[in-house]
């Protein structure tokens, strides 16, 4: 069985997102321990400018998520027909969404009523469970060689960055 080969582009921007994700989803979980807490929140209070961190965890972020989204709708959308990725796409979307609009104040005054900050929240469990399904569902799909193969440096010819704009522009060719 030959071994799986993701696409360089997809690997660059799949791996910066699952590097900042995670530090967005606990910076996330830090700040809303310390600056909210209205259901439940850590033992512990962590010191530092925590919304500030989040904040700027974000702002990195924001432009991978936009051609991370991109990607995945053009070169990448076969790939959304699998649940899994779809909803971690979708939730990725939703958490920097809302993030960009929020007001760092807001927490720091103490009005949580805003509705952005509830989908923020909302976005923030949903965040949680589309990475463990999206795990879960390459670990069915393809086990541990399909994992491996999003972290592998290795790079076909064809495949070098000077080549990722024609992929692009490929798909968006009819197909007939």
């Amino acid at each position: 069985m030959p071994r799986p080969y993701q696409p360089s582009l997809l690997r660059l921007l799949h791996g910066a997102t699952a590097l900042l994700v995670p530090l967005a989803w606990l910076t996330g979980l830090l700040v809303y321990s310390t600056d909210d807490g209205r259901f439940g929140s850590l033992p512990f209070r962590p010191a530092g400018e925590w919304i500030d961190i989040h904040g700027t965890v974000g702002v990195l972020l924001w432009p991978i998520a936009l051609l991370f989204g991109f990607y995945a709708l053009t070169a990448g959308r076969a790939r959304l027909r699998q649940p899994a990725n779809a909803l971690a796409l979708l939730a990725l979307a939703l958490a920097v969404g809302s993030g960009k609009l929020m007001d760092e104040d807001w927490l720091r005054d103490g009005r949580f009523q805003h509705a952005v900050y509830s989908v923020h929240l909302l976005a923030w469990l949903l965040i949680a469970l589309a990475v463990a399904l999206h795990v879960g569902a390459v670990l069915q799909r393809g086990g541990l060689p399909l994992a491996r193969s999003m972290a592998s440096l290795q790079v076909r010819s064809g495949d070098l960055p000077g080549n990722w704009f024609d992929q692009i522009r490929r798909s968006f060719k009819v197909r007939g």
